[in-house]
């Protein structure tokens, strides 16, 4: 039987965690069942305010958000986390439901992957497979 060597090799077999930021809570409720089953730990928030309170004190591997939150927007959050070194590398990924899923050029550059809701969750996994093995 092989045995693991310490150190980051036993980090890959933890399971990555995911920020899911979504202010319907039935919606939020769906992806976060369906992100754990696919394995991922799912930390949620109902908004970028509170999104943005758990990833400056959590570990995070990956950001899901919603584009349009009240109290801050996901674009809004999204700015936020590229301004901070923490964040410069992790991907986001923006799901939306507006017809025009591509912003500004400059908000385009600051996300990973855009998603139109309604949300499929094969589209969903599909994009975590393909951004987290950047990390």
């Amino acid at each position: 039987m092989k045995q693991l060597s310490t150190g980051n090799e036993e980090r890959n077999f933890e399971p990555k965690r995911v920020l899911l930021v979504e202010d319907d809570r039935s919606v939020r409720r769906y992806l976060e069942v369906a992100l754990q089953r696919s394995g991922y730990q799912v930390i949620t928030a109902s908004d970028g305010l509170e999104a943005m309170k758990l990833a400056l004190s959590t570990a995070i591997d990956v950001i899901i958000t919603d584009a349009v939150m009240p109290h801050m927007s996901g674009l809004e959050l999204v700015r936020f986390l590229r301004s901070n070194p923490k964040f410069s590398e992790v991907p986001i990924v923006l799901l939306t439901g507006q017809e025009n899923r591509q912003g500004s050029i400059s908000t385009e550059k600051l996300i990973d992957c855009y998603l139109h809701k309604p949300i499929k969750t094969e589209e969903l996994k599909n994009c975590l497979s393909r951004l987290l093995p950047k990390r």
